[in-house]
Order: structure tokens, then sequence, then C-alpha cells
């Protein structure tokens, strides 16, 4: 995991460690590893955001020889920090407030293209809800793939769980309003909402889904990305940042990613905390975003 931007930032220690700490320095170890970054699936932005943050915090720095390369690691995951936003609350904690302070279910509507995962990452959140306690309800309204709906409710069959949906070419604000409406009415405490997987340069598909947030206006918007997707998932995530926005993202099959970039670019680009990350094919494959995980993983 991470394997190809665990090496080139090691190899970026390990310059640093043995030169004289000056911004011509640090340029010209930049210059050498930039292509094998953006190999690693960074961003060139965010490759020259790495360049110059790191010039603010060693430049000038006066740091004994012995200690130096554990001072450049050390700048690298404070880089790194500075980027990797985490969620300030956390979502189990918002649904409960929500259930207690207004009697009303948490309605979580997910975004992203097809293929990316979108629809099992629903099924795993669920999956973690219910096995925490919360009455979950499942609406399918991706109306417009063919299978959207029987995939969907294929995974509520195999969580006991109840999935509200119409026929295809329905209106999906419609089924997305009517979950919310049933949720209320049966005392539910979390809407989960699939929509269909957007393709970034669909600008009709797309106004569809900035209708149906405004329509529901729900307690929280997913990006859902895929960590394989490499530079493309900047292209669209600026774009699901114009319409219809997001609070926050999931990473989908992060254990496949042997370079490392896609995080970095998502939290970047975005600038908006990643709630989860999906590390495999089994319901419980979820586990919570965390900062320091990723860091450890890309410097240890």
């Amino acid at each position: 995991m991470f394997e190809k931007l665990k090496n080139v930032f090691s190899s970026i220690k390990k310059s640093l460690s043995t030169r004289t700490l000056n911004e011509k320095i640090i340029d010209e170890v930049f210059d050498e590893y930039e292509t094998q970054l953006i190999e690693g699936d960074i961003s060139l932005d965010i490759v020259e955001e790495l360049r110059r943050s790191l010039k603010d915090k060693l430049v000038g720095v006066i740091v004994e020889k012995k200690k130096i390369e554990s001072f450049i690691e050390k700048s690298l995951k404070s880089v790194l920090a500075e980027i990797l936003l985490e969620p300030e609350r956390d979502l189990l904690q918002l649904i409960n407030e929500k259930r207690t302070n207004f009697k009303e279910p948490y309605v979580i509507v997910f975004l992203g293209i097809n293929g990316t995962g979108k629809t099992t990452t629903i099924a795993k959140l669920a999956y973690l809800l219910k096995n925490n306690g919360y009455r979950v309800l499942l609406a399918a309204a991706d109306t417009y793939r063919a299978g959207a709906i029987e995939q969907l409710e294929l995974h509520a069959r195999r969580l006991g769980l109840k999935v509200i949906s119409q026929r295809y070419g329905a209106d999906a604000a419609a089924v997305a309003r009517d979950a919310i409406l049933h949720a209320r009415s049966n005392r539910y405490d979390a809407v989960l909402i699939d929509t269909a997987g957007r393709m970034q340069t669909n600008r009709n598909l797309l106004e569809e889904l900035d209708k149906i947030v405004r329509v529901i206006k729900p307690d929280m918007s997913v990006f859902i990305g895929d960590a394989l997707s490499g530079h493309d998932i900047v292209n669209q995530v600026e774009t699901f940042m114009r319409k219809p926005g997001f609070d926050t993202s999931i990473l989908t099959k992060v254990d496949a990613d042997v370079k490392g970039g896609s995080i970095i670019n998502v939290a970047w680009t975005s600038k908006r905390p990643i709630i989860y990350l999906g590390t495999g094919q089994k319901y419980d494959d979820l586990i919570p975003f965390s900062k320091s995980w990723v860091i450890n993983k890309l410097l240890s």
C-alpha cells in the first residue's frame, strides 16, 4: 500500500539530509524527484505546494547533523498533516445528535462517477450504522444505470434493510424525497441515498444531481472516489465541488493503491475532510480516516 510514494519520500528525505538546506538545494531535490511524485499520482500543483511548504519549514533552520534526517521527516509529516483534513466530528455522533434533539433521520447523499464502488460503499456504511444500533433506510435514487436498483436491493437483503425505489427513469429527487418522508414516519435514524454515477463531463446529469441536493437538503453530501483513478480524480473533485458541492469524501480501493497520491489529491483539491477509507470487498472493510495512519504509511 502506497509503496510508490513511500519510496519517493524516502529518497527525498535522504537527499535533503545529506545537503545544505537552502532554497536552491530544495529546488534541485524536487526537480530531481518531481516526475516520480507525479507518477505516484500527486498532481503538479500539490508537488509545488510540498516544495513551497518545505522551504518555509527548512530554510534558515539550524539543526544538529545527527538530527537532520528526523527533522526533515518531521517537516514532511507536518506538511502532509496540513493537507489531509479529518472530520471535526464523528458521523455516529452527528446522527445521534439529530435523532436526540430533533427526532429526525440524518440524511446522507452519495455522489461520484460510475465504477468507484459507490453503491458498495453505501452498503458498507449501512452495515456500520446498523451494527451501532441505528435504523437505516436506503434510497435507490440512481434511476438511470441498468441494474443499479437491483444492486442496492441485493445489498439490502443481505443486510436486512429496507430500500425505497421506483421504476427506472423516475425522478431521482422524488425517490429521495419519498425515502425521507418514509424515514420520518417510521422513525428511522439515517437515510442513505444512492445516486446515478454522473460522468463529470455530462452537464445535464450534473444538473439532475444538483436538483436532488436542492430538493432534499441533505445533512451531508459525500463524494466517493476511487483511489486507483490517478490524476483523473482531481477533475472529478473539481467538477463535483462546483455543482452540487460536497461536505466530505470516502476513498475506495485503498488497499489496492500502490501509489498513494489519490488521497492527497482529494484532500488538497476539495479542501474537505475525508471521512472513511474502503480497504476491501467485505462489508466491514471500511475504516475511519486517520491522517496519522496515512502519513505513517507514506513516511514510515
